[in-house]
């Protein structure tokens, strides 16, 4: 039987399937470490750095709380990220997995400018007899 498991002491070789199930479920550049050692960066379907740590995943591991920011530093400089940390039974950190943010570079007025018209014409579609 396979187990997958990650504790404050997985390689980047034992979060990898973690991170890379989070990268193919959005198509994002995503980011992920332990709290002791450093992870994986994947981008565009590869392992880009499989010795990866950047400012936001350790400031999450340190504060252990959701941070939203636009790095300073590091490989996503300028770019918005959200980062979460991963928690055990007793809400301690034991990882963080970051993505690009891409909810901060959408104008989300005209996207959800046009719900109402899409829930019309669902609402619609189910009363429409074929």
């Amino acid at each position: 039987m396979t187990e997958l498991r990650i504790s404050e002491n997985s390689s980047s070789e034992e979060i990898l399937p973690f991170a890379k199930m989070v990268h193919e479920l959005f198509s994002l550049p995503v980011t992920m470490r332990s709290k002791n050692k450093k992870g994986v960066r994947l981008e565009k379907g590869n392992v880009v750095d499989n010795n990866y740590t950047g400012p936001v995943l350790e400031e999450a591991l340190q504060k252990n709380c959701v941070i939203h920011m636009i790095p300073t530093k590091g490989a996503y400089k300028g770019i918005p990220v959200v980062v979460c940390p991963v928690q055990d039974y007793n809400g301690n950190p034991i990882a963080a997995i970051g993505i690009v943010d891409v909810v901060c570079t959408i104008d989300l007025a005209s996207v959800f400018g046009s719900y109402p018209q899409i829930v019309r014409q669902v609402e619609e579609s189910k009363t429409a007899k074929f």
